[in-house]
């Protein structure tokens, strides 16, 4: 638990206050601004969907999947499920993750994104805003697909 928790609380708080300093610059008018001129952009969205706005609207049908994935997690954790290393760091990123948005979710009603990168990809041009919550989530996905592979040789 304690690797958990010194993971997690550190990138939860960097998620909030990445936040944090976006509505305050959404509410001074400084957003959006390019940092890479045509490529990045710090911007403010309200995401009241999951990942690319699917099931937008229903934030809080995504508040209840949170707490119980969170709550699932965190038994599982405890009963051992994840033995190797990218999947005890893809839990931790995961669970700071679900905390950092649902957190947005019932103090704002919407996920705060606020990356934006235009990879002028057909499909993808911009790609969605997202967050430091949703980069924990991603890392997570692909750390647990690591994992997945090196279980499958042994």
């Amino acid at each position: 638990m304690k690797f958990l928790l010194s993971v997690a609380l550190p990138l939860y708080a960097l998620d909030q206050v990445t936040k944090w300093a976006t509505l305050a610059a959404a509410v001074r008018g400084d957003l959006p601004r390019d940092v890479i001129p045509g490529f990045f952009q710090l911007v403010y969205w309200q995401n009241t969907g999951a990942a690319f706005s699917i099931g937008h609207g229903n934030n809080w049908f995504f508040i209840i999947l949170s707490v119980v994935a969170f709550i699932g997690l965190l038994i599982a954790w405890q009963r051992g499920v994840f033995p190797d290393k990218p999947s005890r760091w893809g839990v931790a990123l995961l669970l700071s993750g679900i905390l950092g948005n649902v957190t947005d979710r019932i103090l704002h009603g919407h996920v705060v994104d606020f990356l934006l990168f235009d990879l002028h990809v057909r499909f993808a041009n911009p790609w969605p805003a997202f967050n430091v919550a949703d980069s924990c989530i991603c890392i997570a996905v692909a750390l647990f697909l690591i994992g997945s592979f090196r279980q499958q040789k042994t």
